[in-house]
């Protein structure tokens, strides 16, 4: 249990299970831009048809991305929670309404199959209307991820602002993860945020970089993380 673990093996367990996230959202974006064209109805049922064991990696990267993300956030609660408990706890709340939307978004990627796999001519989905209606369940998923890196962004709002707070960590990394959250922020306006997307995962990757690299090496300084845990603990706010 994480409440076994000193502060510093949290910070590195946190780093870890944050690589692996996004290494495994790496996967399952590579397969999805890969297979799935949604200007392209009749090639991605084609490709539904046919790379189908890609499609369905992909998926399973999703879903364990989303598994390392429940427990990163877990750990990231533990680590975080000295610099104020009731942030901490409203973070975790935004994170996991991030988790769930995007998690129950990601079952329309899988839903083609269902649509495209039957032989029966009589089927209500056979044929044109069954590519139809998987076009759209795609789009769904496509939305439904973004709509969840909304909740993402007030995440990494609330987890910049607690890492400015502590005092066991350097502040450029919650600015990172600040100006990070403003970028996901952008899909308030789902249009926008999808059509700048790209350009906001690639600076919130530059701050991921900078915080899987120091909780795997540096971690945290320990006596300082103890001291504002004390002292949270002693709050009457806490």
């Amino acid at each position: 249990m994480t409440s076994d673990m000193s502060p510093k093996a949290k910070a590195r367990l946190a780093g870890a299970l944050y690589l692996l996230t996004i290494v495994f959202a790496a996967i399952g974006t590579s397969a999805e831009n890969r297979y799935v064209l949604l200007g392209d109805a009749a090639a991605t049922a084609n490709n539904f048809l046919t790379h189908a064991s890609g499609i369905r990696i992909g998926w399973a990267a999703y879903l364990i991305e989303m598994a390392c993300n429940v427990a990163m956030t877990a750990v990231l609660y533990d680590l975080l929670r000295p610099a104020s408990r009731s942030v901490a706890r409203m973070a975790v709340l935004f994170a996991l309404t991030a988790i769930v939307i995007k998690t129950m978004s990601r079952l329309f990627l899988v839903a083609p199959f269902f649509l495209l796999g039957s032989q029966d001519a009589l089927s209500p989905f056979a044929g044109p209307r069954g590519v139809a209606l998987s076009q759209a369940f795609l789009h769904i998923n496509g939305q439904g991820a973004g709509l969840a890196m909304l909740f993402f962004g007030v995440y990494a709002l609330l987890s910049g602002y607690l890492i400015l707070r502590s005092t066991f960590l350097p502040h450029f990394l919650g600015w990172l993860s600040v100006i990070g959250g403003i970028g996901w922020l952008t899909f308030l306006w789902l249009p926008l945020g999808l059509r700048y997307g790209g350009v906001v995962a690639i600076v919130a990757l530059v701050g991921a970089a900078a915080k899987i690299g120091w909780f795997l090496i540096v971690g945290v300084n320990e006596e300082r993380w103890l001291a504002q845990e004390r002292g949270e603990a002693a709050s009457i706010w806490a």
